[in-house]
């Protein structure tokens, strides 16, 4: 009897050797069905089986999606660096060509053997027949700041009209200058060049900040889009109080629009301050005096002038530069704001 029973024994721990978490998940119901309450349904504990392949498989999958995800921003991040790169290189290539020594172009050295400042120093303070860069300067800032005053008043108004005003034919007139801002503003060039030829307006600063402020007004919709964010319970405030369109615009509508304001002025100011299409077109005199930066330096690239005139040509465009960097710098939080807030509405 006792033979039969260790043989019973054995069998039974070779069975369960076999399936062990079939024995463990047994024992587990048994326990809880004990401390059931009478007449409850038995209760259904989660299969382990394959558990530990699952979690391996899931751990498996997330690292291949990391190494995915770190493989793809490597390549975004080079392809990145090499576009800034293609960009970079020809400005840092003009600004230490700046400071060489060397008057004309080096095809054989990219920076100088020999550096110094005498370029700005001629481009300054030393004007002649070829170079008379302070008073192109000159003409080149009359010529932005009231471009710049004139276009940015334009703009408002027009702004305000379209976004707070509502009148016969509002919508029609907002659709036909959307259909004209399409166009680019090269195909009218000459139209315009014969027309301010016509009144004696070419070779004339004064022609060229009207053709730039003229058609300025189409350039309204960011700022409309702006205009819209404010609430009209604000506008309706006022005139209850009694204020008429000229005191909303100017006492509560221009204070909300700091930000807009800011980007509009930079925009204006930036549009004459580095053209060179139509500022060649109409001041084609020769008088070089007459002449904004733009076409002064391009002039400075005469192939009979260009390898004593390189260097100061790039330091030319360097202080160019230079006004406009510190605007946008010491401008650029309400720049931002303004172009984000504007682009939002239409």
């Amino acid at each position: 009897m006792m033979d039969e029973k260790n043989t019973n024994t054995d069998e039974l721990k070779e069975i369960s050797e076999l399936f062990p978490d079939t024995d463990k998940e047994t024992e587990e119901n048994n326990a809880q069905s004990a401390f059931a309450p009478a007449g409850a349904a038995p209760i259904k504990t989660a299969e382990p089986t394959n558990r530990k392949m699952t979690v391996a498989r899931e751990a498996e999958h997330s690292l291949g999606m990391k190494k995915k995800g770190l493989i793809g921003s490597i390549c975004k991040n080079t392809l990145l660096a090499l576009l800034a790169a293609f960009w970079l290189i020809p400005i840092l290539w003009l600004v230490v060509t700046a400071f060489s020594a060397n008057p004309g172009i080096s095809y054989t050295r990219f920076f100088p053997e020999k550096w110094t400042l005498a370029n700005f120093s001629r481009v300054l303070f030393h004007p002649d027949s070829v170079l008379q860069y302070g008073r192109w300067f000159l003409n080149t800032l009359i010529i932005a700041i009231f471009s710049c005053a004139i276009s940015t008043a334009f703009i408002l108004m027009v702004s305000y009209a379209f976004s707070c005003m509502r009148f016969p034919g509002r919508q029609g007139m907002i659709r036909f200058s959307l259909i004209l801002g399409m166009f680019p503003g090269v195909l009218s060039m000459i139209a315009v060049y014969f027309i301010m030829k016509s009144i004696g307006l070419t070779n004339s600063h004064i022609g060229m900040i009207v053709v730039y402020s003229a058609g300025s007004g189409l350039g309204y919709l960011i700022v409309k889009g702006f205009m819209d964010t404010i609430p009209v319970s604000m506008r309706e405030a006022a005139r209850i109080e009694g204020a008429n369109e000229l005191q909303i615009f100017f006492r509560v509508m221009m204070p909300l629009c700091k930000p807009i304001i800011v980007y509009q002025i930079i925009s204006a100011f930036l549009a004459p301050w580095s053209d060179f299409v139509f500022a060649r077109l109409m001041l084609n005199s020769g008088i070089s005096k007459d002449w904004t930066v733009a076409i002064g330096l391009y002039n400075m690239l005469d192939k009979t002038l260009i390898h004593q005139n390189f260097a100061a040509f790039c330091a030319g465009g360097l202080i160019i530069s230079i006004p406009i960097s510190v605007l946008f710098i010491i401008m650029q939080k309400y720049y931002v704001e303004g172009v984000t807030s504007g682009s939002t509405k239409g």
